[in-house]
């Protein structure tokens, strides 16, 4: 479907301010809303809500429905006595400029624990809390049991638990249940709280004029409550462990490509129950957000399969994947939905048939934009109206990193393309994607910012380090708001009433 002309920012709420360190939904997230408002921006655009999995990326989620917990306001269950003021001394190691998980993990777990042990001493707020837990019970008890188990088997894969639970024995799973009661409480509990506060700051964002972009990743982790709830979807063996993983082949960027390691969908068994799972996930999605972007989607068309024995993603092979069926299946029940599809990569023409026929606008990145000719399709003159174009995504480096270590013959064809000497790169990209006929433009807030390549927020290909970037407010000069609204208004993305010449 079509969007209205309009652009926002790319942000994930980790990195936003705040004193426990990280960024969560908290007052920051409030005060961040007021700001794109401000700026004239329609639309704020974050990565998948869902916990976080190896290498702290949000790609890599224990649950393809829940919440990450370490984004819950600890501000808030103050304000329902469930935290006291001295339970919320911060940590010493907090540090203001990034998120290090190894602190802030352990400080927010304990946090949520003494919360919910309060919670349940008293009675006000449960029948709200357990009418939430009636209202998703669907996934609910099992991500709550699967994270209790996950814990008590010290993280281990699930296939390495004990027989009976692994397998989905009825009497192992009941047994469970009753030994591991207060931490599956515990686990429900926080899932409570997160999506009663991400409502309410979606509230506060909607009235506010800004839409939230969503993401689903197209693959999730191995070690997930669904891939051990619904084993039969995944490509697994008689041990439980997958045959067959995701990844992408060689290409330019890698010689040996890159091995995700996600568990590939049984796809047949997902058409024999009428793509039931992911009309679901589609559905809970759309309730959580306004739009939905659908992370790696050529996968749909086609997907690279990579025996789980390989140790790089070299010895793969392209498969067919569902295509028309599942995007027929999930139209049939859902109607049309507000859908961006991540087109990057290889696009071979069965991809652009899956696009054209959904009428689903793809992605453009300016960063791409600069290493052929004039007929790159990066380039904003060869761009259609049904298309979002960013300057970078979450996975590129930031406009200025990018630019310094772009090639020379990179840089001068982007300086006579622009019209610019670089000096303002980021913000000569920000204005290209905001004149351009693409209807959405969406911009990095490192790129607002003017950061280098110090503060990009994830390198592909590399498991540690990343997703921990965040900003002080100290570095959003008030200037920016302004600067953004003129161009988001000349290029009539937004009202021109505060124009002024």
């Amino acid at each position: 479907m079509r969007f209205p002309r309009s652009s926002g920012i790319l942000l994930h709420p980790t990195s936003l301010p705040g004193t426990y360190g990280s960024g969560d939904f908290g007052a920051a997230a409030f005060h961040f809303v007021d700001w794109l408002a401000a700026a004239g921006q329609k639309m704020w655009q974050i990565l998948p809500l869902g916990g976080i999995g190896p290498g702290n990326s949000p790609y890599m989620s224990s649950s393809a429905f829940a919440g990450n917990v370490l984004l819950i306001d600890l501000d808030d269950l103050h304000a329902h006595g469930w935290l006291n003021a001295d339970d919320l001394a911060a940590h010493a190691e907090f540090v203001a400029q990034r998120v290090d998980y190894s602190v802030v993990y352990p400080y927010r777990m304990e946090k949520l624990r003494i919360a919910a042990g309060r919670f349940f001493a008293d009675t006000q707020h449960h029948a709200e809390y357990e009418a939430f837990c009636i209202s998703v019970q669907t996934w609910l008890d099992d991500y709550a049991l699967f994270m209790a188990l996950a814990e008590k088997f010290a993280w281990q894969d699930w296939a390495h638990w004990d027989a009976g639970l692994a397998r989905r024995e009825k009497k192992a799973l009941a047994k469970a249940a009753v030994e591991l009661e207060h931490e599956i409480e515990f686990w429900s509990f926080c899932q409570w709280c997160f999506f009663r506060q991400w409502r309410k700051l979606k509230q506060y964002a909607n009235e506010r004029g800004v839409q939230v972009i969503g993401d689903i990743p197209i693959f999730i982790a191995y070690q997930s409550a669904e891939v051990w709830a619904r084993q039969e979807l995944f490509e697994l063996g008689e041990d439980h462990l997958p045959v067959v993983i995701a990844g992408v082949p060689p290409d330019y960027f890698s010689a040996t490509g890159q091995r995700w390691g996600n568990p590939l969908y049984r796809w047949h068994a997902h058409e024999k129950e009428g793509y039931a799972w992911w009309i679901e996930r589609i559905r809970k999605t759309t309730e959580l957000v306004d739009i939905v972007r659908i992370d790696h989607f050529r996968g749909f068309a086609g997907y690279w399969e990579i025996p789980a024995s390989e140790q790089t993603a070299v010895n793969g092979r392209w498969m067919q994947g569902p295509g028309e069926n599942l995007f027929n299946a999930i139209q049939a029940t859902l109607g049309t939905l507000p859908i961006i599809a991540e087109d990057l990569g290889i696009i071979t023409p069965d991809v652009v048939a899956l696009l054209e026929k959904f009428n689903l606008p793809g992605m453009r990145i300016l960063q791409f934009a600069f290493g052929g000719g004039a007929d790159n399709p990066y380039l904003p003159h060869n761009f259609k109206n049904n298309t979002v174009v960013y300057g970078g995504t979450h996975d590129n480096d930031t406009a200025i990193g990018w630019f310094n270590a772009a090639s020379q013959r990179e840089r001068t064809f982007a300086g006579k393309y622009l019209n610019t000497g670089g000096k303002e790169i980021n913000w000569d990209l920000i204005h290209a994607a905001s004149e351009s006929v693409a209807d959405v433009a969406i911009h990095s807030f490192q790129d607002v910012l003017g950061l280098d390549s110090g503060h990009r927020m994830n390198l592909p290909g590399k498991a540690e380090g990343y997703w921990e970037w965040r900003f002080a407010w100290e570095q959003v000069s008030p200037s920016y708001a302004e600067r953004l609204y003129e161009i988001t208004a000349l290029h009539g993305r937004c009202a021109a009433d505060r124009l002024k010449f």
